[in-house]
């Protein structure tokens, strides 16, 4: 059965931050494709939850690569999926905020 995704308000930011940057540098087909796959994978997720490879086990934290460049953080419980982060995986930085 399909779990409920769930936004936090962190992860709703990053996304549109992403979305922002696509469709100024790239122009809004690939924005759109983007929005897509991010979607496509969110379903996924819902439906096989322990998709993604686990991330930190003590808050059973699982991450899910949607494009070379972003990577999904998420958490689930029984009933949910909660969307914690989407992180470049290009900013050089070696620390990922859940």
């Amino acid at each position: 059965m399909a779990r409920e995704i769930v936004w936090t308000k962190r992860a709703n930011n990053k996304f549109n931050k992403i979305l922002e940057y696509l469709e100024l540098e790239w122009g809004s087909q690939v924005t759109k494709n983007f929005v897509i796959r991010t979607y496509t994978i969110l379903d996924l997720i819902s439906d096989q939850p322990e998709i993604g490879s686990l991330e930190n086990q003590e808050k059973n934290i699982r991450g899910f690569l949607l494009t070379k460049h972003n990577r999904l953080f998420y958490r689930t419980t029984t009933k949910e999926i909660i969307l914690l982060n989407f992180f470049d995986t290009r900013s050089g930085s070696k620390r990922i905020n859940f």
